[in-house]
């Protein structure tokens, strides 16, 4: 009967191993390969699948996507407080993608105090845009049941606001196959 006591596992006779195999180097060649190939087979996917990917539709430009959304807009006109939230969120966020300008984020008079330190807009455009929010204000949050002649004229200087600002086609490059020469 054995007993557990340390002088018996210390006399205790343990089995030989077996030896270790010791690899040539033509096994390690193996494993590289195979890594360089999975490599090589990863990037011919993704080349091919990039080449034969259809290009990215062009990006809708600011002024656009925000004369659709005035379009839109039209049909809320019967109920004039989402219309007036959409129209001026619209232009509070063409202004920002148009010019850099924060103007989502800020309170009426904030917006209309940061833009008259710049020369983002012309005089009247900013003493228009200031008629424009705060109208829009009155109906968001005063609860003022406007017109519906008052809506159209919101939604004209809206619209006013954004063909005025609108960047010329070809921010002055002038096309060279369209120079005329003497």
């Amino acid at each position: 009967m054995p007993t557990n006591t340390p002088a018996a596992l210390v006399n205790d006779i343990r089995d030989i191993k077996p030896p270790l195999e010791i690899s040539d180097g033509f096994a390690w060649w193996v494993w590289a390969l195979a890594a360089v190939a999975v490599l090589a087979g990863l990037w011919l996917y993704f080349f091919l699948r990039r080449r034969t990917m259809p290009p990215a539709p062009p990006a809708v430009p600011p002024h656009t996507r925000a004369l659709l959304r005035l379009k839109e807009a039209l049909n809320q006109i019967g109920q004039p407080e989402p219309f007036c939230v959409l129209v001026s969120s619209t232009i509070r966020i063409y202004l920002e993608e148009r010019f850099n300008f924060r103007a989502p984020e800020r309170t009426t008079e904030e917006f209309l105090r940061e833009l008259q330190e710049t020369n983002l807009l012309a005089g009247g455009q900013k003493s228009s845009l200031g008629r424009f929010l705060e109208s829009c204000d009155l109906v968001k949050f005063a609860r003022y049941e406007p017109a519906a002649s008052e809506l159209q004229d919101l939604h004209q200087s809206a619209v006013k606001l954004v063909e005025e600002t609108t960047p010329p086609e070809n921010d002055g490059i002038q096309d060279p196959s369209s120079s005329t020469t003497s």
